[in-house]
């Protein structure tokens, strides 16, 4: 079994062994015609439960061939200009080449001695990244998992920012966290593993296009001071989940100053914006804030995972410091030693900023910022085929490259028929395979979303998408109408 480490001596081996698997994954892309085949979990769950994990085949080429079954053959293929679902990017091949790179030597991020240059590398995407903000000279970060974690951490810098023991502090149950009401769910999740109360996450308004009511949010506010409360954190999203939508940085920067409030924003998906070359002053204001999430295995066609949670003040970084003496004591400070370890929540750690790294030193920032104004072309495109198209409702003009909106019958005003015929047809959709789309609901009404992230995705593939849907729904109320009758 020896022979299956990856080692000097078995260089060779693994270049015939990834070789072919990179040959069949190229082979895949090259001939998936849609983004989906439309299998169902009955279909494809025995054909995994039927495999017996303890009776291995011993050969690369039949497990490969078995891979092709389980996997390949049905996976969701985001590179397909149809799969406008979820945000999922398409991946850029300096991206998968430094993936290919940093499985292969596996570094550990937790510390200088596992990584040495991939600690500096790391560094210097944080700091690049910082500057792009334009957080200061002070400022620091860490990758991460995801959004999701980087809210939680950013979220945890807050409360211990707040906190007693402070002077001024308060209670744990006296802190507030100010979001809107299209934030992403990980804030009221951070909450709860923060040990926050059930009422910690104070949900503020939006406007008619999606963005926080700041006016709202200064009598929240305002509210929570003559409570004898504390405005913990205010969280600003540039880029909701649902919408694209980007809150009013800038004047929630000034209410959060105001009030002595740490600002996080939420720049999950809409950190694209720092690497674009026409639409870099939707994000105008996020240089104020105290911390910033960005997921580049969204808007930067990165693969998952890509992220990092970015910080004004390095020293804040200190709430998240443990010292273990077989890791990293504390006489390593001293040293100049860096280990990342004292800036995580994880201590082992993928290398993921090799990804970004190979990327920039190939295309350069302006070539990802080129990709991203092109989806966010497409989407204003997208917005006028469909504000113009009598079958549709379509919610807000985006900001970013997300178009929410839902088929309305001509015939049919009953809004729960509606809501399931938009359900129907996103269904037969997934099952057809010829297009993924996502759903969400608005005004507790079920609505159909594409979330553009494709480049190679064109106006010609969202008009054939939308007679999809039509088509679908149309199908669905006229068996409905039968089965009544």
């Amino acid at each position: 079994m020896r022979s299956h480490l990856l080692n000097d001596t078995t260089a060779e081996h693994y270049r015939r062994s990834v070789t072919e698997g990179v040959e069949r994954v190229a082979a895949k892309l090259a001939t998936t015609d849609r983004p989906f085949t439309g299998v169902t979990v009955d279909a494809l769950s025995p054909r995994i439960d039927g495999i017996d994990l303890d009776r291995p085949l011993y050969d690369t080429t039949a497990v490969l061939d078995e891979l092709e079954d389980v996997y390949l053959r049905d996976a969701v293929y985001f590179h397909h200009p149809r799969y406008l679902a979820h945000l999922n990017c398409p991946v850029v091949i300096p991206a998968v080449l430094g993936e290919a790179v940093l499985s292969a030597v596996n570094s550990s991020l937790d510390t200088w001695d596992q990584s040495a240059g991939g600690t500096l590398i790391e560094r210097k995407i944080i700091d690049w990244t910082a500057g792009r903000i334009g957080l200061g000279p002070a400022a620091d970060g860490v990758f991460t998992s995801g959004g999701t974690q980087s809210n939680l951490q950013a979220l945890l810098l807050a409360r211990e920012e707040a906190k007693p023991g402070r002077e001024g502090g308060a209670d744990l149950a006296a802190l507030r966290i100010f979001a809107s009401e299209a934030s992403h769910f990980s804030v009221k999740k951070s909450a709860k593993l923060l040990g926050l109360g059930p009422d910690a996450v104070v949900a503020i308004p939006v406007d008619h296009d999606k963005r926080m009511q700041t006016v709202a949010l200064a009598r929240e506010l305002e509210r929570c001071a003559e409570a004898g409360l504390v405005p913990m954190a205010v969280v600003a999203t540039a880029g909701t989940t649902d919408f694209g939508s980007i809150d009013p940085l800038p004047e929630i920067a000034e209410l959060c100053a105001q009030y002595g409030t740490w600002m996080h924003v939420d720049a999950a998906y809409g950190c694209g914006l720092l690497a674009s070359l026409k639409y870099r002053d939707r994000v105008d204001g996020i240089e104020r804030a105290d911390s910033v999430t960005v997921d580049y295995h969204k808007s930067f066609f990165q693969p998952v995972s890509s992220s990092a949670v970015l910080v004004r003040d390095a020293a804040t970084l200190r709430h998240a410091t443990y010292h273990a003496e077989y890791l990293n004591p504390r006489r390593m400070v001293q040293e100049r030693i860096p280990n990342q370890v004292d800036k995580s929540l994880q201590t082992t750690r993928r290398f993921d900023a090799l990804k970004l790294w190979m990327t920039l030193r190939v295309m350069g920032a302006d070539g990802i910022g080129q990709l991203f104004d092109e989806v966010c072309d497409l989407a204003a495109e997208g917005w006028k085929l469909l504000a113009t198209d009598p079958r549709f409702d379509v919610v807000v003009e985006p900001s970013l490259s997300t178009l929410v909106f839902r088929f309305i019958p001509a015939a049919v005003t009953d809004p729960a028929e509606i809501d399931r015929a938009n359900l129907y047809a996103r269904k037969a959709l997934f099952a057809s395979g010829d297009a993924v789309v996502a759903g969400t609901k608005v005004a507790g009404r079920h609505y159909l979303k594409f979330t553009l992230l494709n480049p190679e995705t064109t106006t010609s593939d969202i008009t054939t998408v939308l007679d999809l849907i039509a088509g679908h729904a149309e199908q669905y109320l006229g068996e409905s109408l039968d089965r009544a009758s």
